[in-house]
């Protein structure tokens, strides 16, 4: 029997760290590049938030599909997640100021002892994602501009609607997951409120959550001893009703942006991120890129 003691790693991957130009720690970038010949507009890119732990997701997602375009509806794409140097799925301080929108508030430490949580970065990590990473990878290999997509999971996905109110521009389609919208009593509605419109831009927001994320736990939750704890906090949170509100609130803005929700039967806060990264692939790397409203409307149209 072989020892096993080797490392696997993905075929066709790679990370580099890179640090902020204006200083600070440094990201650790994982990335997936095709190994076939970039299309005559470059390749499309998915940006993603939490990148140690949605990465592999969406590498084992892209390449099961991508060979099959006309079975999946996925082509090839590059994907550029944004994480930390360390072996955990997620760095709770960094990533805390990372997604977190201003203003700039501090709280308790997450363990007694530790440093304050600090949240507000949410600026300096657009900054960056847009005057260095985007620039970085485009060195690297030939990209689409046109065909750019963000996603974020749970703060992520607050991240990602932050994003998308303060610079539209950046990203053809924002994928925002059990994003956070009850944060600071929901202190991203005025950014909505005050969002930037470019004429002649529009994007494509998918909101989505899990089914137990509402009003119910999943089964087996209400066997644990927080099960009523639980329940007080989805109270608080709201993630599918806020979720939905925001989708069918902005549908069809006036600036064309296009809004749906989704909610992953079965799925809690955490268990959907499979299901959600692999949205997420679908709609950046979709080789037919016609929403259904928009399939349904050529439809009648040629009827």
């Amino acid at each position: 029997m072989t020892n096993p003691t080797s490392v696997y790693s993905m075929p066709g991957t790679c990370f580099f760290d890179l640090a902020p130009a204006a200083g600070g720690e440094p990201y650790r970038i994982f990335l997936s590049i095709p190994a076939e010949s970039p299309p005559a507009k470059g390749w499309p890119l998915l940006v993603m938030t939490d990148g140690n732990a949605t990465f592999p997701f969406a590498v084992a997602s892209l390449v099961t599909q991508a060979p099959y375009p006309t079975g999946t509806n996925v082509g090839w794409g590059v994907i550029a997640a944004i994480g930390y140097p360390c072996d955990e799925p997620y760095d709770p301080l960094r990533r805390s100021w990372d997604l977190g929108p201003p203003p700039v508030k501090s709280y308790p430490p997450f363990v007694e002892g530790g440093p304050p949580v600090v949240i507000g970065g949410t600026g300096k990590l657009l900054d960056f994602i847009e005057n260095e990473l985007i620039p970085r990878i485009a060195e690297m290999v030939i990209l689409d501009p046109m065909r750019r997509s963000l996603f974020g999971h749970s703060f992520g996905g607050l991240f990602t609607l932050y994003g998308l109110f303060e610079r539209p521009g950046l990203f053809a389609n924002w994928i925002a997951a059990s994003p956070t919208i009850y944060w600071e009593n929901s202190e991203i509605l005025k950014n909505e409120a005050r969002r930037q419109v470019i004429p002649g831009n529009a994007p494509f927001l998918h909101l989505s959550a899990g089914e137990y994320e509402g009003d119910e736990l999943a089964p087996f939750q209400y066997r644990n001893e927080d099960a009523a704890a639980r329940l007080e906090k989805r109270k608080i949170e709201r993630t599918v009703l806020l979720a939905r509100e925001m989708a069918e609130r902005l549908d069809g803005a006036a600036d064309g942006l296009r809004t749906e929700f989704e909610l992953y039967a079965g799925e809690t806060h955490m268990s959907v991120l499979a299901a959600v990264v692999n949205r997420a692939v679908s709609i950046a790397f979709a080789v037919q890129s016609l929403t259904d409203r928009e399939a349904k409307t050529e439809n009648s149209r040629s009827a």
